[in-house]
């Protein structure tokens, strides 16, 4: 969500920017006259980007439980993947530049099984997630040597 807000600000600025350039300077005479009353909605428009990425975000759900991990995504049509904690046996966090500096990442668990490969994309602190992942895991398998 940092990126995504960061994004709103953008485009919030390129707005501010364009109404106040837009009341100040006349219109160019090379711009053609039907074009013109849609000029100023333009700017507006780029707050679709962001917005994709918000609604986006919004219908991806990762819960930890203390057996699995359970990931959801969709709207209309809704994927559901479980992760047995028991199975995991890999964890990588991902980090770009920028992501480091805004402490996001990417997480990548691998599993044994068939789909052995789960990437969530762009999710705050996955180090501290892989961290408790890997906690639940030792711990299960500790359970299950008992």
């Amino acid at each position: 969500m940092k990126f995504i807000y960061a994004g709103y600000a953008v485009v919030l600025l390129i707005v501010a920017a364009a109404v106040a350039a837009a009341f100040r300077v006349p219109w160019p005479p090379w711009i053609p006259s039907p074009l013109q009353p849609w000029i100023p909605w333009l700017p507006a428009l780029l707050l679709l980007w962001p917005l994709k990425f918000h609604i986006l975000n919004r219908l991806t759900r990762m819960t930890i439980l203390d057996d699995r991990l359970q990931y959801d995504t969709g709207f209309f049509t809704k994927i559901t993947r479980t992760i047995l904690i028991s199975r995991v046996q890999d964890l990588t966090v991902r980090q770009r530049l920028g992501q480091r500096i805004f402490g996001v990442g990417d997480l990548s668990i691998e599993t044994a099984g068939e789909t052995s490969r789960l990437t969530i994309p762009g999710i705050d602190r996955p180090q501290k997630i892989a961290d408790h992942v890997n906690k639940l895991s030792q711990t299960d398998q500790q359970r299950q040597l008992k």
